[in-house]
């Protein structure tokens, strides 16, 4: 039985598999993952504590899917340091940004 994957609810304890067909939004809920491990958010949901890059290991099967999913990843955590910083804000479209933001008052 396949669900939705809610991206800002998904529990960060453990190991995960996300198996997805092409095209789903795969590589941008893995860089949500990410940025909400970095950020230590989830509370009973998320990790013991925020973790820096270095602690997080996210697979992908080929060079270019890797390259991408890095390139993805290290562009959604410069966004969410600017947001954060107050030096923009974040995309009226982008409900997972603005919902972590307010999670840090």
């Amino acid at each position: 039985m396949s669900k939705t994957l809610d991206a800002l609810t998904f529990p960060l304890w453990g190991s995960r598999l996300i198996e997805a067909s092409a095209g789903t939004g795969k590589t941008w809920t893995i860089a949500a993952l990410y940025l909400r491990l970095v950020l230590g958010h989830g509370d009973a949901d998320g990790f013991a504590r925020p973790l820096v890059p270095s602690e997080i290991l996210v697979m992908t099967f080929t060079r270019a899917a890797t390259r991408e999913l890095s390139d993805r990843i290290r562009s959604r955590l410069l966004e969410a340091a600017r947001c954060f910083r107050g030096e923009e804000q974040p995309a009226q479209d982008d409900a997972l940004l603005i919902d972590l933001m307010a999670a840090y008052l």
